[in-house]
Parts: C-alpha cells; sequence; structure tokens
C-alpha cells in the first residue's frame, strides 16, 4: 500500500498560492506566467510541453514553454509536434495508463516499456521527466510533460502535478483554443468559418507548397499568402503552418474536395 502524501505547510500555500493564480488564467501570457512562476515553486524543471488532443486524440494543438535559453535543435527533438520526444511519451503513457508516469535518464529501475526514452532524455541534456493527463474527454483531453527536473521525480512530485492537472487543463484548453483572444467559442468551434480562399491555401500548404508556390497557383502574392496565413493562425488559435493542419484535421476543416484554382484574392 503507497503511503499517503502529506504536504508541509510551506507546501500548502504553495499549491494554494498556485491554484488562485491559475484561476484568472485566459491568455497564453498568462499561462506562461503562471506556469513559469507559481508553478515552479511545486514543481522546479526547465521545460514544459504542452499537449492538447482531440476528440479522436489527434493532436491539435502543443507548446513548448521554457523561461531560460533552450538550444533550438534540443528543442525540436522534445517539442516537435509531428515526432517530439513529449509527444511520443505522452501517447506512450496515455495508451498503458501509466499516468502519472516519471522518468530520469540514469535510473537503472525504469519501467522496461520507458527504458528506450532514456537515451533520448541523456541526448537532450535532461535528466528527469514528469508527465500527466487527462483521460479522453468530450472537449478534448491534454498532457502536460515537464523537463529537467533538479532531481528524479517520486511520489511527491507526482502527487503534486496530479493536484495541479485540472487547473493546468482548464487553463490550456482555454489558451490553445483562443477563448481569450476571441478566436474561439467554449465550445471549440471558430469565430467565423474557413474562407473559400483560406480553404485554398490550407489545401496547398497541407501539400507541403511554400507562400511563393501556392502564390503561383493561385495567382496572388506570396507575401498576400503570408498575409492570409497570419490571419488563419490568429482564428484558429495556432502559431505555425504545423499546428494549423493539425488544428484544421481536429475540426474537419480540410475534408472537402481539392479547392479550384483562382485567379485573385
Amino acid at each position: 500500500m503507497e503511503q499517503p502524501v502529506i504536504l508541509s505547510k510551506l507546501e500548502q500555500e504553495a499549491l494554494l498560492h498556485a491554484i488562485e493564480a491559475a484561476l484568472p488564467v485566459r491568455e497564453a501570457r498568462q499561462f506562461f506566467l503562471w506556469t513559469q512562476g507559481q508553478m515552479q515553486a511545486l514543481l522546479p524543471h526547465q521545460v514544459m510541453v504542452c499537449l492538447r488532443f482531440g476528440a479522436d486524440d489527434e493532436l491539435v494543438h502543443s507548446s513548448c514553454l521554457h523561461s531560460g535559453v533552450l538550444d533550438v535543435a534540443v528543442r525540436s527533438r522534445l517539442a516537435d509536434p509531428a515526432d517530439g520526444l513529449a509527444l511520443r511519451l505522452a501517447r506512450h503513457c496515455r495508451a498503458s495508463l501509466q499516468l502519472p508516469a516519471s522518468l530520469a535518464a540514469g535510473d537503472g529501475t525504469a519501467p522496461p516499456s520507458l527504458q528506450a526514452f532514456q537515451a533520448e532524455l541523456r541526448a537532450c541534456g535532461v535528466d528527469n521527466a514528469l508527465l500527466h493527463g487527462t483521460a479522453r474527454l468530450p472537449g478534448g483531453a491534454s498532457c502536460f510533460v515537464l523537463f529537467g527536473l533538479p532531481h528524479a521525480a517520486r511520489a511527491r512530485q507526482a502527487y503534486f502535478l496530479a493536484l495541479l492537472l485540472p487547473y493546468l487543463h482548464l487553463s490550456w484548453q482555454c489558451v490553445s483554443a483562443g477563448i481569450g483572444a476571441g478566436v474561439a467559442r467554449a465550445d471549440g468551434a471558430l469565430a467565423r468559418p474557413v474562407s473559400a480562399r483560406e480553404a485554398e491555401i490550407l489545401y496547398w500548404v497541407k501539400e507541403g507548397k511554400s507562400n511563393d508556390e501556392i502564390g503561383q497557383l493561385l495567382g496572388i502574392s506570396g507575401l498576400t499568402v503570408k498575409n492570409h496565413l497570419q490571419r488563419l493562425y490568429r482564428l484558429l488559435g495556432v502559431s505555425n503552418r504545423a499546428h494549423a493542419i493539425a488544428r484544421c484535421g481536429a475540426l474537419r476543416v480540410l475534408e472537402r474536395p481539392r479547392p479550384a484554382l483562382a485567379s485573385a484574392a
């Protein structure tokens, strides 16, 4: 039988402050300040990767948060939305119902199913990881992967993360859906439909075309394509092309027939 975790007075105060600070979080900047501020008092870490999954368990949105300098290559290995370590760890642990889960690069007692990830942790220079996430939910699930804890996470740290999970989930759902910025409604739908021109551009982005190539196909300039994409990013609540395609997949925006070529913006 596992021993119950008893919080000290300081830990209780830190937990209460972290919960209170989470209540008004609606925007990305607020979320960043909270996770890299009050949350650090309970769970100090170097990097946190936040993942939002859709109703069909597809990745809808992800973000990599860190207050210090992070090497670009390391960031990509940890947080790549297509095949990053955080995503693969989350998928593995969610599928095997191993949540919360912790991993230490030098721990020889790690479960066999997690040992394959230890070499990657060492290669990224982050010795310890801790993750937790929600079950599948009608509005989408969340998972949070903390890298670079000062020491191997144990039952105490996992308990702290479990206590904060509801607040992380609700705040992250708001931020990743763009509710605070007014780009999406509380039910996850878009504030307005994707236009025919935007659908054309999204189709060609999904096909791997550059802005200039899309412009040539549609008879507009690459700069016009870029401006359309920037508006789409704000509408979808995303920050790059990969996230836009993932979000559109979740919303089934791209399940229409291929748009015809056009000659005017």
